[in-house]
């Protein structure tokens, strides 16, 4: 069962990854198309809230329950990331998509730095992944051709940090709450938040004639990349998830050739099949099982221990 459950994780995470690497294709074809990055993350995640919001009404309300400090949990996580989306954006506006993609990919090494502040183990395999997968990177953002922009890569990094401190913020509530529930209070969370950095700082839109269809395929991106992306928390923890996760870089980058144009070089290729033997290592690197913990700087964000009886997902499935 427990084995099953990790091939479970593997898949949602390599779905995930999927999601996320066609997601950043969609955002610059939108700015494109002339949305600005304020205006794009906020009908992204708005519609991607809504999506999620009616599937759940319609048929899983129960996963509408959660308690109130995975609530808070939600919360902080829903900032965070919503900064971090403000933070990606702008930065995509300003860079290739595949060199943004590959600046972004660092955030596994920023989680495993998130989780040894939070006290929690770090397996050696896992360390061995992340070297492999250190110098892939590398030689893909190395090899670039265009000079990249600084205040660009600057934001992009700061989207990555951000990014990691959600995974590992959603992991602690993940310990009970099912994926839905934090997606769609994650989501929720961040709407509010790049709503009103929209509505503080930019407030403009393009024509009435502009295409709207990268906005909606982004907002049914993200609603399914979020669920397969805590799905494979919930399995793997954060860290494995997010080195699964590089595969979304070879995507990206794969899209941003055939749809938008841009070229690899011979060391950039070479570097993402780095990335992928990163991924084909994960049959190999076993999830620590996680227990609840009173330590670390997350340690207060606890569920509070209920019997399963008492779990409207549980006792009504």
């Amino acid at each position: 069962m427990e084995k099953n459950g990790h091939y479970k994780g593997i898949t949602a995470a390599l779905a995930s990854a999927l999601f996320l690497g066609i997601a950043p294709v969609f955002g610059k074809q939108a700015i494109l198309f002339g949305y600005s990055p304020l205006a794009l993350v906020t009908l992204r995640t708005g519609l991607a809230t809504l999506f999620l919001a009616v599937f759940m009404l319609l048929w899983s309300r129960k996963f509408f329950y959660i308690f109130p400090v995975g609530l808070l949990g939600c919360a902080i996580a829903g900032v965070v990331n919503g900064i971090g989306s403000i933070f990606y954006y702008t930065a995509l506006s300003r860079l290739d998509t595949s060199v943004a993609q590959l600046l972004y990919s660092f955030y596994p090494v920023f989680l495993g730095l998130w989780l040894l502040l939070d006290r929690q183990t770090i397996q050696k395999i896992t360390i061995i992944r992340l070297l492999i997968a250190l110098p892939g990177t590398y030689l893909l953002i190395s090899a670039a051709e265009n000079k990249v922009d600084l205040v660009g890569a600057f934001f992009m990094v700061t989207a990555a940090i951000l990014y990691a401190l959600h995974l590992l913020i959603n992991q602690r509530i993940l310990y009970e709450a099912p994926a839905q529930t934090v997606t769609f209070y994650t989501l929720l969370v961040m709407t509010i938040t790049v709503t009103a950095a929209y509505l503080i700082f930019d407030r403009t839109m393009p024509g009435l004639g502009t295409p709207f269809w990268p906005i909606v395929g982004m907002a049914l991106i993200t609603v399914f990349s979020r669920l397969a992306l805590f799905m494979g928390v919930k399995r793997l923890g954060g860290l494995q998830t997010a080195l699964i996760g590089l595969g979304e870089l070879v995507i990206t980058v794969a899209l941003s050739q055939i749809w938008l144009g841009e070229r690899l070089s011979l060391l950039q290729w070479i570097g993402a099949i780095l990335i992928c033997v990163n991924i084909v290592m994960i049959g190999f690197d076993k999830p620590t099982i996680e227990k609840r913990k009173s330590t670390g700087m997350l340690g207060w964000l606890n569920p509070p221990k209920i019997s399963p009886s008492e779990l409207p997902w549980q006792s009504h499935s």
